[in-house]
């Protein structure tokens, strides 16, 4: 891990967010072509299939899907993303479980906010890796208005597995952009954890939220009914890959008996049920 903190994370980062944006004609449609090859991505999946129609590598990589390509599961919460369940289960107390040995604070999270954290005392998380061969764009796990926007700057690590099991409070350290929503069944926080080489993050409401890279903290409330999303719409999208984190207040759910740490999960799919149920 010596190599994840000499890395010159942020340099690259930028650089490969500029990269990512141009519009190279013949040389980013083989970039493209490559990028599919080696991470074997499901083409056909996509709502416009032909390479030569992405411009740059970031209308590729946030390409949408044909509306068909992800069955809508009957379920109070829908899995927001594809990915690999990185982890889940109970908040002890205020804190999130990481990996063997690690675990990082509900405050920490959303930027040091004791008052929001608390909501979530005791209550439950998971947390979703995207790797790059997934769909990037971020989906609503269930109805909600948007209360509040916190982006949080911090590190730019890798969020892949090996390395969550070897940087303490990775999550909380990376910069991230945090979602607060009303719900029907109470609040919910996702959060969207920036990470090496993301390039931006963005939201339906806002667009790009990164950059500006400002170093300090900002946040954004909003009135009420002002941003209202229906389940499974889309909510916001990575500009190359990284992880999502949801809280919940406690008993307010059980996760689908499907759900194993460490395996894959689909957009639109059971994640979690109401308590009780």
């Amino acid at each position: 891990m010596a190599a994840q903190h000499a890395l010159p994370k942020q340099a690259l980062t930028r650089c490969m967010g500029w990269l990512a944006g141009l519009e190279g004609g013949a040389l980013t449609h083989a970039v493209i072509r490559r990028f599919v090859q080696r991470y074997r991505v499901d083409m056909g999946e996509a709502a416009d299939p032909d390479i030569t129609h992405y411009a740059s590598f970031n209308q590729f990589f946030t390409r949408p899907l044909r509306a068909e390509a992800r069955p809508l599961a009957p379920a109070a919460w829908r899995c927001p993303v594809d990915g690999a369940i990185s982890q889940f289960g109970p908040i002890s107390k205020d804190q999130i479980f990481q990996a063997k040995g690690h675990h990082y604070s509900t405050t920490a999270l959303v930027g040091g906010d004791a008052t929001l954290a608390q909501q979530f005392e005791d209550g439950a998380f998971a947390t979703i890796y995207l790797s790059p061969r997934d769909y990037h764009r971020i989906h609503m796990p269930c109805d909600g208005v948007l209360r509040e926007m916190i982006h949080v700057p911090g590190a730019l690590y890798s969020v892949n597995p090996l390395t969550a099991r070897s940087i303490p409070g990775l999550f909380a350290r990376n910069e991230r952009v945090v979602c607060v929503f009303d719900t029907p069944h109470g609040p919910m926080v996702l959060c969207l954890v920036g990470a090496t080489i993301v390039g931006s993050m963005a939201t339906a409401w806002h667009g790009l939220v990164n950059p500006p890279r400002t170093g300090q903290l900002r946040r954004w409330t909003y009135q009420d009914g002002a941003v209202a999303l229906r389940q499974s719409d889309e909510m916001g999208r990575f500009l190359l890959g990284s992880t999502v984190v949801l809280l919940w207040p406690r008993k307010t759910l059980r996760f689908d008996a499907a759900w194993i740490a460490g395996a894959p999960v689909r957009l639109g799919t059971a994640m979690a049920h109401a308590a009780g149920h």
